[in-house]
């Protein structure tokens, strides 16, 4: 992560995630704050349902497409 490049990572074709999934996904995300890189997460519906039940959707910069994803970090 010590590169200038925004951070995406695509969970589109992850059926499952779990506590540890979840908690991996905050720390990457604090960390590319603490670096001042962009961050979005990509997700199928699945994997969006479970990261909105827990309420992290803003924080992660759920996008529904890597599209979206991208088009987000450029702002």
């Amino acid at each position: 992560m010590k590169n200038q490049f925004p951070f995406v990572i695509d969970l589109t074709k992850i059926d499952f995630l779990d506590s540890s999934g979840l908690g991996a996904l905050v720390q990457t995300a604090k960390e590319c704050k603490k670096l001042k890189l962009g961050f979005s997460v990509v997700g199928n519906s699945r994997v969006a349902q479970t990261i909105k039940l827990v309420r992290l959707g803003d924080f992660l910069n759920l996008k529904s497409s890597l599209e979206d994803a991208l088009n987000y970090l450029k702002n």
